[in-house]
């Protein structure tokens, strides 16, 4: 395989080097010996920049030969290692695009570093509402009508951001959607974190870097071999500062970026074109099918797909539901107890990550250990079915300096529609906000909020919702 920054790593680790400079485990010599069995190879590639093993900031060697190996294989203009994740490349992205006041068009059912990268920027975001499927009841794609109200509304916005696929692995067709965009000269910034395998083409989606995106994220390490915090950035546009877009990489990543992920990353990539070299596809779809068929053919459960026709479900992902009853929570933790895990959970099912390649199965005694303990677990009595609607388009009520000279105070959730929100409420996974900061709060959301915490969602924001109580803006007076 050609790896050339693995392959670099692994010849200097074989020269048995003495070492004086960081990392302080010094190639694993100073390390705890009972820990020592499960480190030790991994620590003999933990380096950093020193001769021949170049510098991700500033790459002239094996980094940049093995960053051009991904540009090749995605045919992008120029694709760059992430060693913190799709976080810092959306956050990367948007600050490339945005200065303060500026305002930008996001997908609602965007992950938080997007908001985040909003916020950070200072701009003005403007929501986009996605299509809920109505099998699942979950958000998909901004349908193109609504990106076209939204430009017309806000001409001058400096990007349009979109997630697609979406966590549970469903995809649309953006080509008309940033085919718009760039008629008015709007970049399009699209959080691809779960579509780096798309790339090996059908029966994947096909990625929005084909489609025409501007810039597009992925992490390489939720479908491909890498390892956690390993992504890639892809950028292919005319309309992004390339060298703005590397300034804020170059602020935001580590300083000390990490050798081993970003070997993992070069590995990656390697397995992807093995798989399409040596046309190993078709093994691997088989070993998909035969997990779908697994749970399949539990009687208990129900393999869920969208309804919408627009929609593409992207093969790795696969949501289940109990037939009996049982809350997508209480089915996880069903699973979870014959040593099942899966990716995430919601009100109504399970959403599985399949493996792209691998030969691990479940046995047959397994799947009857997941029969009976269905069979044994009470149906539950509490549900979700609070559908969120939102309009079209949105802006927030205030801008940011506005809000800054807002006072704050808690209350009780049951009291708080009509308030101004003053923390992002995120149930996480997928990290996609139920209740933004310095958004009006509504009935609905509340009762969808109630009903999560009655089922125990873990959900990250309020530092006293485990007290009923969340944050909110005192819109009356200012600090």
């Amino acid at each position: 395989m050609n790896t050339p920054l693995y392959t670099a790593l692994v010849n200097h680790a074989q020269t048995n080097a003495y070492s004086f400079h960081v990392p302080g485990h010094h190639n694993g010599d100073v390390f705890f010996d009972e820990a020592k069995s499960i480190y030790q190879s991994l620590l003999t590639i933990d380096m950093t920049e020193i001769a021949g093993l170049d510098d991700l900031h500033q790459p002239s060697g094996v980094i940049r030969e093995a960053q051009d190996l991904v540009s090749s294989l995605y045919r992008s203009d120029e694709s760059f290692f992430l060693v913190n994740g799709t976080t810092v490349g959306n956050l990367a992205m948007i600050l490339s695009v945005c200065e303060p006041g500026d305002s930008i068009l996001i997908q609602r059912n965007c992950h938080k570093s997007v908001f985040h990268a909003v916020d950070m920027a200072g701009a003005k975001p403007i929501y986009v509402s996605p299509e809920m499927d109505e099998v699942m009841n979950v958000p998909t794609h901004v349908h193109l009508a609504i990106i076209e109200e939204a430009i017309a509304a806000y001409p001058t916005a400096k990007g349009l951001v979109l997630t697609n696929p979406t966590y549970y692995g469903h995809t649309a067709d953006l080509t008309a959607v940033i085919a718009k965009a760039h008629k008015h000269g709007i970049p399009v910034l699209v959080d691809e974190a779960h579509g780096a395998h798309f790339v090996l083409g059908e029966p994947f989606p096909a990625s929005a870097l084909q489609m025409g995106a501007d810039v597009v994220v992925q992490s390489a390490h939720k479908t491909l071999p890498a390892m956690t915090m390993g992504s890639y950035l892809h950028v292919n546009s005319r309309l992004i500062n390339r060298d703005k877009l590397a300034y804020y990489l170059g602020s935001l990543q580590s300083s000390s970026p990490s050798y081993p992920i970003m070997a993992s990353l070069d590995i990656a990539r390697a397995y992807v074109q093995h798989v399409i070299e040596e046309k190993k596809l078709s093994g691997i779809l088989q070993h998909l099918d035969h997990f779908k068929q697994t749970f399949a053919s539990i009687p208990q459960i129900e393999v869920i797909e969208p309804v919408s026709p627009h929609i593409q479900t992207d093969p790795l992902k696969l949501s289940i539901r109990s037939r009996r009853g049982h809350s997508g929570y209480t089915l996880q933790k069903i699973l979870e107890s014959v040593n099942i895990f899966s990716e995430l959970a919601d009100e109504k099912q399970v959403l599985l990550i399949l493996p792209l390649g691998g030969k691990r199965k479940i046995p047959a005694n397994v799947v009857q250990q997941v029969q009976q303990a269905i069979e044994d677990t009470p149906p539950d009595l509490v549900s979700v079915s609070v559908d969120l609607a939102f309009p079209p388009v949105t802006a927030l009520p205030y801008d940011k300096k506005t809000l800054i000279g807002f006072k704050k105070e808690y209350i009780e959730i049951e009291a708080a529609a009509g308030r101004l929100n003053a923390e992002n409420i995120i149930p996480y996974p997928p990290g996609i906000p139920l209740i933004m900061a310095g958004e009006r709060i509504t009935e609905e959301s509340i009762q969808k909020l109630s009903g999560l915490i009655n089922m125990n969602a873990h959900i990250q924001g309020s530092m006293k919702m485990k007290e009923n109580q969340l944050l909110v803006y005192i819109e009356e007076e200012k600090s």
